[in-house]
């Protein structure tokens, strides 16, 4: 059996070594035409390593019998979000080129709305493949919150804090794990997120404007997380709370384990939504 697991995982591991070699490319590619520092670079090699490991980690208990062309737009897109890491860290020591900034940003979302139409049009949506699609977005807004609140004010990293702040919690109170119900509204206001943060990051609002923009974003994003949490509380005793490893959306009619599950939040915009 370890034989055939060693077999199988070969070509997913030849998937994360030339996601890996990509990030590497990138950041060599960046350092060529705008110069990374020190913390770009090294901001930016951590975020590939980690995101490498991570992603082998995973496919190694998903049991997946090929990466899928949806995850490779994932992928792309992680490096890209890789590249914009590299270029904020490097905006506390210099301001960062906000052309090439904005570009990486919007290829980046354009991509979010992609990799979810292949995984449905390709019959590849995976439980993987949507807990890896969302921690990109998350990590996205993180990373655009983070360079926003440096003109903004610090406030402004709720947005990119909140879903991380929802996981921690929901592992004090299981109830949060519960499974949510589809949602336009939801996923509105997540992808709501980055493009007010893209447009303010790009400079192209006066600071009155743009403050205001922030502002209603996180207000919305508030009132989704509170509906959601509402709506968990109010089902928690019910079958619709149960726990995350008992998800519906997760093959029951396999006995494999799954790699990554999804706890419920107002950020998951995933591939088999």
């Amino acid at each position: 059996m370890a034989l055939n697991n060693a077999y199988d995982m070969r070509p997913l591991r030849h998937e994360t070594a030339v996601g890996a070699g990509a990030q590497l490319a990138l950041l060599g590619l960046l350092g060529m035409v705008i110069g990374l520092g020190p913390a770009g670079w090294l901001t930016g090699l951590a975020f590939g390593v980690a995101t490498w490991a991570a992603l082998t980690r995973a496919l190694r208990r998903s049991w997946l019998e090929s990466f899928g062309p949806a995850n490779r737009v994932t992928l792309a897109r992680a490096t890209l979000v890789g590249g914009v890491t590299a270029l904020v860290a490097d905006s506390f020591e210099s301001p960062p080129p906000v052309t090439v900034l904005v570009a990486l940003t919007t290829v980046a979302l354009i991509l979010d709305a992609v990799d979810g139409k292949v995984a449905r049009h390709t019959g590849t949506s995976s439980p993987l493949g949507a807990r890896f699609d969302m921690e990109v977005d998350a990590f996205l807004i993180l990373v655009l919150s983070i360079y926003v609140a440096m003109s903004l004010g610090p406030w402004v990293l709720l947005i990119g804090t909140m879903r991380y702040a929802f996981v921690a919690v929901a592992r004090v109170l299981p109830w949060l794990n519960g499974t949510l119900p589809p949602s336009t509204a939801r996923k509105t206001v997540a992808a709501l997120q980055g493009i007010v943060l893209l447009v303010v990051g790009a400079g192209i609002l006066p600071v009155l404007p743009a403050f205001a923009a922030v502002l209603v974003a996180l207000m919305l994003l508030v009132w989704s997380f509170g509906r959601d949490i509402r709506w968990l509380w109010q089902v928690r005793d019910g079958e619709a709370a149960t726990d995350v490893s008992r998800s519906p959306d997760l093959s029951p009619a396999s006995n494999r384990p799954q790699a990554l599950q999804t706890p419920a939040n107002s950020m998951n915009a995933t591939h088999a939504a």
